[in-house]
């Protein structure tokens, strides 16, 4: 019995072992080894963050709105429940018999569809590495079903019905097998997540450095305890708020200043310094914001209330 659980051991320690592929999921394996994923994911995401660029500022005010700032959360895993909802309703129509109830369920299906594509493909567009192969093989899996039920579509009204079912059907399996990609990028790989969420928070003010070391309008990080702070003096006041981008963990310090506004380093997510509140995306959750105080020279913070 002694061997058996050392053995058991032995080969859970084999798996889990740093660097192993077999510490890795099936899906990510099978993901990594299509390496055609990552050139069309360079060329895409090349094409689409020029054409922003090239947008100026209503480009940007689209992606913001893709992205879901003005709501608060990212908008694409909230759009995503309109067309498996939908098509879900059209499967169990089709299987009772209901065909005009399915056939206007597949077309308000189609049109969910493709504005989850568009919030989609705007979030996609910050990946990188396996995260964003993996978003890509999922968005194609997506683009499949779409079309799918776009011809399935076309057959119904065409008097074919038959074939049309049968195509919304395999487009039903498609959307299933993409559903589990999208979901292992958000638990799997924590993509559209708060990178904040956890870090704890100090519920009494806690020393984080000396007011003469930080100059005016230069950020800095600080800590308190194990939690990464980001302060700013600004017209001589003192602001505090989380060092961690909520959109993908960017180190806010590093950033720029701009006005009220810090700038995240890696994609360009804005925050009110004052408050914490999200100015432009790609983020869509605010900054946890700190109360300041100064005491016998020292800066202080503690979760605002």
């Amino acid at each position: 019995m002694t061997m058996v659980v050392g053995n058991i051991q032995a080969v859970w320690n084999l798996i889990c072992e740093e660097g192993n592929p077999m510490a890795q999921s099936l899906v990510d394996r099978i993901i990594a080894q299509q390496k055609w994923l990552e050139g069309a994911g360079d060329v895409l995401q090349t094409a689409i963050n020029k054409a922003v660029q090239q947008g100026n500022g209503v480009a940007r005010r689209i992606t913001d709105a893709l992205n879901g700032t003005w709501f608060g959360h990212p908008l694409h895993p909230a759009l995503s429940d309109l067309p498996i909802g939908l098509w879900s309703g059209a499967l169990l129509l089709d299987l009772s018999g209901v065909q005009q109830g399915a056939d206007i369920l597949v077309g308000m299906g189609i049109a969910g569809a493709t504005a989850t594509a568009l919030a989609g493909l705007t979030d996609w567009k910050d990946t990188y590495g396996l995260e964003r192969s993996v978003g890509l093989a999922h968005g194609l899996l997506n683009t499949a079903a779409l079309l799918m039920y776009g011809a399935s579509l076309g057959l119904r009204l065409s008097g074919k019905r038959g074939r049309g079912v049968a195509l919304s059907t395999l487009g039903y399996a498609t959307t299933l097998v993409s559903s589990y990609l999208g979901g292992d990028m958000v638990f799997g790989k924590g993509t559209a997540v708060n990178h904040a969420a956890w870090q704890a928070q100090p519920e009494d003010y806690t020393s984080v450095m000396a007011e003469s070391a930080l100059e005016e309008n230069r950020p800095i990080r600080a800590m308190a305890g194990d939690t990464p702070i980001l302060l700013v003096k600004r017209d001589g006041q003192i602001f505090a708020m989380a060092d961690t981008c909520t959109h993908a963990g960017g180190p806010l310090s590093e950033g720029t200043l701009e006005g009220d506004s810090i700038v995240c380093p890696w994609h360009g997510s804005r925050f009110c310094i004052r408050d914490g509140r999200v100015q432009g995306g790609p983020a869509t959750m605010p900054e946890v914001s700190y109360a300041v105080r100064v005491r016998n020279g020292q800066i202080e913070v503690k979760a605002a209330g």
